[in-house]
């Protein structure tokens, strides 16, 4: 496949006629940052009048993923932002969720394959990786959420250990997605689930079992050092996934402590 041409993400047509509540009220892009939650936390220092604020960055010199790995991303092949929110009232968990629907809701249906979330904080495609997202706790109440996802790169763009893994919406479509669009449609899913969220966490809950991979299903997961085995019944939150052991009993296991096992 060609490589795409990718169009420079510009903040005024983000914003032009963004009708959302809290998120991108503000909006900033870079063309290059060490990565797009460090210049957020800079952000949170004033308080609540930032509260929305979104930083988007072409490329990111050390782009964060979970357990300290690395996000890797050339120039303007991915969307890149953080969105923050220094006043949200509900549990953390809830706000991964979120934002997993939300994205998840955002890439939709590329070719035949539509996105799913794959617990805690990866979307897929075709079973292959095509966003993640990571949470970022600053007090009690503000937090970053980062978001990454795949829009330009080709099946040579992923490093030889990522090839069969990683995939995305230009791979999906053959096509050349319009960042600009697809940024926008991401901060209006966002800011209209965090309304639903504020209100009826049962509601996230719903919508994210419709787009879940694993629920229903025999998983194998390492927490803390050990293996469990069980049937995916549900997910809570607060507490996080929900399995049915096979050793019998029913046990909730955090995001932060757990790993699903291939």
């Amino acid at each position: 496949m060609t490589r795409s041409i990718s169009i420079p993400l510009d903040p005024d047509k983000i914003k032009a006629g963004l009708a959302t509540k809290i998120v991108g009220k503000e909006v900033i892009v870079y063309s290059t940052t060490a990565s797009t939650n460090e210049v957020a936390v800079e952000y949170a220092r004033g308080g609540n009048k930032n509260n929305g604020l979104v930083v988007f960055s072409e490329y990111q010199i050390a782009g964060k993923g979970r357990r300290g790995n690395r996000w890797l991303s050339e120039a303007g092949e991915s969307i890149l932002c953080s969105i923050l929110l220094t006043n949200w009232p509900g549990a953390a968990g809830l706000l991964t969720l979120t934002a997993a629907v939300a994205a998840a809701e955002t890439i939709g249906k590329c070719g035949p394959n539509e996105a799913k979330i794959k617990w805690p904080n990866d979307i897929v495609l075709a079973s292959k990786k095509i966003a993640g997202i990571l949470l970022e706790s600053i007090n009690n109440n503000a937090y970053i959420l980062g978001i990454g996802i795949n829009c330009h790169q080709g099946k040579r763009s992923f490093p030889k250990e990522l090839c069969e893994i990683a995939t995305s919406i230009d791979i999906e479509t053959s096509g050349c997605c319009d960042r600009v669009s697809l940024a926008r449609r991401l901060l209006t899913s966002i800011d209209q689930w965090l309304v639903v969220a504020r209100d009826s966490s049962q509601e996230i809950i719903d919508r994210w079992r419709q787009l879940s991979t694993l629920l229903g299903h025999q998983i194998a997961i390492e927490f803390n050092g050990q293996q469990f085995r069980g049937n995916c019944i549900g997910i809570d939150p607060a507490k996080g996934l929900i399995l049915q052991l096979e050793r019998g009993g029913v046990r909730m296991f955090d995001a932060v402590h757990t790993t699903i096992v291939k």
